[in-house]
This record gives structure tokens, C-alpha cells and sequence, in this order.
């Protein structure tokens, strides 16, 4: 990577968002973290007690959260992303790839969600994708290329009941994905979409550790367990730091095999 390249993460300041940010800034690349709070991403360790992470090493992790840029913004306006793309420049930081992570959850009975809560999800989980993916084109053009990586969802695939605007809004994903990893090819950009399954986070972390998601979860996961955040983050680590060069607009199901689980 060349001095100075920038990874945009939008929804950076929690979540998988904010794991995807510290493992690419742990490899070394300056991160843009977009977000609507424009708030840091706190630094987690790596193991499950956090013992053997960053946070144990002190010059390790100062020098992972001086990577860290944190911007303001909205990301379903574009005029948002044009702003938050100048401010990253503005401090001398070339954009060389994108994580469009940021999205929402909203569950109703088909029958009764209104066109706000359609429109409210699919702008935020696809149409912040596209704005996002052409906001940065220009810039990986003038870069020679770069990686998008797209954060979609296993229920992409799936007929989920009371879900019917977020499994629209991640199929969505999926196609924008292809569509482009097809007309951008020429200029040496590549765009993946990577598709959790159950992940727990911090924002949802009592709910898949006890009571009936918990078990309803053992039950349907091979493994018999959520995935977490970094095991995310390590995948689309992985997908920058690999040799990949000639994948793109694939979807990479990262559900424990649950999708496909008799």
C-alpha cells in the first residue's frame, strides 16, 4: 500500500463497523470511520477477554488509533459524501477502498409497513451503497483501482418473515455488487459483497447470549453459536491484504454454514 491510503468504513464507531476499522488500521491502512455521531471506534482486544489484543500493547495501539479518522456525516446524502471525502483529503489521505457497512434493521408485518419504513431501510442498506460506491469512483480511478467491499446480509437468499424491506434492501447489495464489479472491471476496481449471518455485537449482545434467540441459534447454527464481529472484520481484512486480484462481484457468505444447514 503507498503512503497515506485511506480505507473508508461508514457505520465505523460501533459494532462490526468498528472491528472492521481496527483490524485494517492494525494492518495499516488510515481509516476513514463515517458515521452519523462521528464518534472514534473504541479498541477492542482479540480474544474474548480482550487480553491478547491491542489493547495490551500500548505503542501497538496508539499507533492503530492515530489511523483512525473520524468524519461526521449521513450516508444516504450524497452531498454528505462529497463533504466527508474532502475532509479525508483535506488531511492528505488518498482513498484506495470502501466498506459500505452501515445499515439498519427494521422488522413489520408486510401487510402493514408504510412506504416510510420500505423507503427508511432501503435507503439506508442500499442506496447509501450505491452513493457510497460513486462517490469513491473517481477517486480509485485516479488511484489506478482499489477494492470496494460491501457489507450485505445471508438473508439476501432467505424468506424471512416480517423482514420483507430489510431482505429486499441486502438482495439490493448483492446486485449493485455484481453490477458494478461487471462495468468497473476496465479500470481495475473490484466489488465484493460479504454476507454475515447472526453476529453478535455489543448492540445486540444479550439478546444472542441468553433466552430464545440463544436457543433458537443453537439449533439452527451448525456450530451451535453467533458469529462476532471480528470474525467479520478478519475476512475483509483478509480481502484487502490478499492476492485475490481476480474475485470480484461475489458474494462471500460468512453465516457459520447456516444458510445452507438442512
Amino acid at each position: 500500500m503507498s503512503k497515506g491510503s485511506c480505507i473508508v468504513v461508514t457505520g465505523a464507531s460501533r459494532g462490526i463497523g468498528a472491528a472492521i476499522a481496527q483490524v485494517l488500521a492494525t494492518a495499516g491502512y488510515e481509516i476513514g470511520c463515517l458515521s452519523r455521531s462521528g464518534a472514534l471506534p473504541a479498541l477492542h482486544g482479540s480474544g474474548d477477554d480482550g487480553s491478547d489484543g491491542i489493547d495490551g500493547a500500548d505503542e501497538l495501539a496508539t499507533r492503530v488509533q492515530g489511523r483512525l479518522h473520524a468524519v461526521a456525516m449521513d450516508v444516504t446524502d450524497r452531498t454528505s459524501w462529497e463533504a466527508a471525502l474532502a475532509a479525508l483529503q483535506a488531511k492528505g489521505l488518498k482513498i484506495a477502498g470502501l466498506v459500505n457497512n452501515a445499515g439498519l434493521h427494521l422488522e413489520g408485518r408486510s401487510t402493514e409497513i408504510d412506504l416510510d419504513h420500505w423507503q427508511t431501510v432501503i435507503n439506508t442498506n442500499a442506496t447509501s451503497v450505491l452513493l457510497g460506491c460513486q462517490s469513491v469512483y473517481p477517486h480509485l480511478v485516479q488511484n489506478r483501482g482499489g477494492l470496494i467491499v460491501n457489507i450485505g446480509s445471508f438473508f439476501d437468499k432467505l424468506g424471512v418473515k416480517r423482514n420483507l424491506a430489510y431482505c429486499a434492501s441486502k438482495a439490493a447489495v448483492g446486485a449493485i455488487t455484481r453490477c458494478l464489479a461487471v462495468e468497473w472491471a476496465g479500470q481495475d476496481i473490484r466489488v465484493l459483497d460479504v454476507a454475515p449471518g447472526y453476529i453478535e455485537t455489543d448492540l445486540n449482545a444479550d439478546a444472542m447470549r441468553s433466552g430464545p434467540l440463544r436457543a433458537y441459534l443453537e439449533k439452527r447454527i451448525p456450530s451451535g453459536r453467533p458469529g462476532t464481529a471480528l470474525d467479520v472484520a478478519n475476512l475483509v481484512g483478509a480481502l484487502y491484504s490478499s492476492g485475490a486480484g481476480f474475485m470480484s462481484g461475489e458474494t462471500l457468505y460468512i453465516d457459520g454454514a447456516q444458510g445452507i444447514a438442512h
